[in-house]
This record gives structure tokens, C-alpha cells and sequence, in this order.
């Protein structure tokens, strides 16, 4: 693949303080990075136009609404991208670390890449322990129900355009990483992880750093998989 095409997306609910942060240390190989403010309340969507985004405006509350807002937004547009990239908007990972994510789609013709937060690579508190177990119990279940390979359900992922719009994807909230994967297997797509650094969000997170939060996504990751074991 020569002089791919690759866009972006951002989910951000309030992350005025990193958004900035974030889109700056994207390289420039990038061609447009959408951020899609999830019904945000403070600076995001100004922050984010500032430091050069595209920015569009989901009021329903949800990662997955928040996805699907931006794979839209790219879908009415005449060019369409060949690489897609998610990345959260909290300055947890590093967006410079982009250009080795996707490089098994341009040098392998990989078609999804998982951005592994592996533990030698990760901060110090950067990962709650309900997100450690439940990467663990999530990952172990798809390894013991489809045969995955899976080590982690980290957001920063790439993917093929055309292969991300075969998933159908369809999750709303918590569950839209685990469903990415999961389809991912019973479409047979080739896919393989790259180690990347982990550090410390600014802010607190919307997710595991609640107890209703890690509740839901943990219900929700299990409902997808279960979901998909009985296919």
C-alpha cells in the first residue's frame, strides 16, 4: 500500500486539558483527525479545532455512538480513507506511536492492528485493576471460545476502511472494542498486536474511574462475548 490515505477518530467527552496534546504528536502522515466531541461541556470541541481537527458533535452519551459519528462523517465523504485509526483523547497512549501500529497493514497487508498496552511498556497506576482483569478475563475467553489471540482490548487500534465497514459495527457504549474484535475473528480478518506505551490519562477516566462505569463496560464485554459464542 503506497501514500495510504489514513484518517483519525477521536472520541472525547471533556478533555479540554489533552486534546491539544493528543492531535499535536499525531504524525503528519495522518490526512484528517476527527475529533467527535461526546456531548463535551467544557473546551474540547475549541481545543480540538485549535490544534488543527476536524470536530463534530455527538450529544448521545457513548463511545460507540461517538465511533459511529465519525465513520459517517467519513462515509459521505467523496475520498474515502484506506486506513482507519482510533485513539483516545485523554493522552493515555502515545500518538506518535501511530506510524509502528499501522505499519503491518502497509508492510504485511495485516488487515486490523491492536495497540497492546503490555506490561512492561505501561505506567505505574496507568491501568486500574478493573481494567487489568477485565482485559485479562476478556481476552482469556475469546482465547478460549474463537482460539484469538488476543492480549489486550486497547483503544488505539487500526484498521482497513473497507474491512472496518464489513464489521457492521452496531455498539453504542462500552462494549465497541470488544465487538471490533470479535467480528473481527468470525470474519477471519488477519490481525496481530503491536506493543505500544501506556501512561497516565490527564483527567479522571469516564469508565474505570467510576464504579458504574467498570461495571457497565464489564457487563457489556461479557454480553458481546457470550453473544458470540453462542453463534
Amino acid at each position: 500500500m503506497k501514500n495510504p490515505r489514513i484518517k483519525v477518530i477521536i472520541p472525547a467527552f471533556n478533555e479540554a486539558d489533552s486534546i491539544g496534546l493528543v492531535i499535536q504528536d499525531i504524525p503528519d502522515l495522518v490526512e484528517e483527525v476527527i475529533v467527535v466531541s461526546n456531548n463535551s461541556t467544557d473546551q474540547t470541541e475549541e481545543n480540538a479545532r485549535k490544534a488543527g481537527a476536524s470536530v463534530l458533535t455527538e450529544t448521545r452519551k457513548g463511545y460507540g455512538y461517538a465511533c459511529l459519528k465519525g465513520m459517517d462523517y467519513v462515509a459521505a465523504q467523496q475520498e474515502k480513507p484506506d486506513i482507519i485509526v482510533f485513539l483516545d483523547g485523554d493522552y493515555s497512549d502515545y500518538p506518535e506511536q501511530l506510524s509502528a501500529i499501522i505499519q503491518p497493514i502497509l508492510q504485511e497487508n495485516i488487515d486490523f492492528v491492536i495497540g497492546a498496552r503490555v506490561d512492561r511498556l505501561r505506567e505505574e497506576g496507568a491501568m486500574t485493576f478493573p481494567q487489568i482483569f477485565g482485559n485479562w478475563l476478556a481476552t482469556r475467553l475469546m482465547r478460549l471460545f474463537f482460539g484469538a489471540k488476543f492480549t489486550d482490548l486497547g483503544p488505539f487500534r487500526a484498521i482497513k476502511y473497507e474491512k472496518l465497514l464489513a464489521l457492521k459495527m452496531e455498539d453504542k457504549t462500552y462494549g465497541w472494542t470488544v465487538e471490533m474484535q470479535l467480528k473481527a475473528i468470525k470474519q477471519k480478518l488477519s490481525y496481530v498486536e503491536v506493543p505500544v506505551n501506556y501512561r497516565n490519562r490527564i483527567g479522571v477516566s469516564k469508565v474505570s474511574g467510576t464504579v458504574k462505569g467498570a461495571v457497565m463496560a464489564g457487563v457489556k464485554i461479557l454480553g458481546w462475548i457470550f453473544k458470540y459464542s453462542l453463534k
